[in-house]
């Protein structure tokens, strides 16, 4: 991979009037791409669209600017256009892939009535509901990712204490409020042991097949309770983080803690949620 990284940059600097800053940007951000790739073992050479959207997707949540994420997929595109030039593969995963440079937009948020029915709509006294009621629980109460949510091992949460290690993105300890843990207690108690498979299985959330529920799967649970409130706005599981971190700035928390607790290396991204309550009120 090294000889590839010089080669681009070798690359750059023959095709094309780019100035020596240019391509030390481009050589930057496809070492960041590749870092990201390292860390959750994906494969550089089998990425595929939706791949490069959840990048692009991951640096905005990480907070950066849509003129710099532009900029990255630029410099992707052009790394992947290197790669079909020596037939490492045959087509660019990042051709089409579009961002607005305008800023982001306001996100919608449910309000604490609907979220209230949302948190009441899982049947704890079924598996899959009791299971769905600590999921939906601990994502509204912590307002982590979906995909952190996947990487939760039963380790990770700490019930007598109530507090969450979440580990996956930006390592960090969240507390979790007693309905939330309660919820969590009910689940790995009377629940988990019935439906996992494997005894070994370090995963938090078990789908019902006995093994570790996935982003695809939590985010379909997600949705099909969303689905019955019959809001009026477009609800995503990221519609319950922005939610999360919505209803604390509302409540008094400060933004320097709602940024820790959502993970956001800069606080401009937090600064999101100001304006939410803003045009609130």
């Amino acid at each position: 991979m090294d000889d590839i990284i010089s080669g681009f940059k070798l690359y750059l600097s023959r095709n094309g009037k780019k100035s020596v800053n240019t391509i030390e940007s481009y050589n930057r951000d496809i070492l960041q791409y590749i870092n990201y790739i390292n860390k959750y073992n994906y494969n550089i050479y089998q990425m595929e669209r939706l791949n490069i959207i959840k990048y692009t997707d991951y640096l905005f949540d990480n907070g950066k600017s849509a003129a710099t994420v532009v900029r990255c997929l630029v410099s992707i595109k052009c790394f992947y256009n290197y790669l079909i030039l020596l037939n490492k593969i045959s087509n660019n995963p990042a051709d089409g892939i579009k961002i607005e440079s305008e800023p982001k937009k306001i996100p919608y948020i449910i309000s604490g009535k609907d979220i209230d029915k949302l948190l009441s709509m899982p049947d704890n006294l079924t598996p899959k509901g009791c299971r769905d009621k600590a999921m939906l629980e601990l994502i509204y109460a912590t307002g982590i990712r979906v995909s952190e949510l996947a990487a939760i091992n039963i380790e990770d949460i700490d019930i007598p204490t109530g507090m969450l290690i979440c580990q996956l993105k930006n390592e960090r300890i969240i507390p979790v409020y007693t309905k939330a843990i309660a919820a969590i207690k009910d689940y790995v108690e009377n629940v988990r042991y019935k439906i996992v498979k494997n005894p070994n299985e370090t995963a938090l959330f078990i789908n019902m097949n006995g093994s570790r529920m996935t982003r695809q799967g939590i985010w379909k649970v997600i949705k099909s309770y969303t689905k019955q409130l019959n809001l009026n706005i477009p609800v995503t599981p990221h519609t319950i983080r922005h939610s999360f971190a919505a209803h604390l700035l509302e409540n008094g928390a400060k933004l320097k803690d709602i940024q820790e607790m959502l993970g956001h290396s800069d606080i401009s991204s937090t600064h999101i949620y100001e304006k939410i309550l803003e045009k609130k009120y």
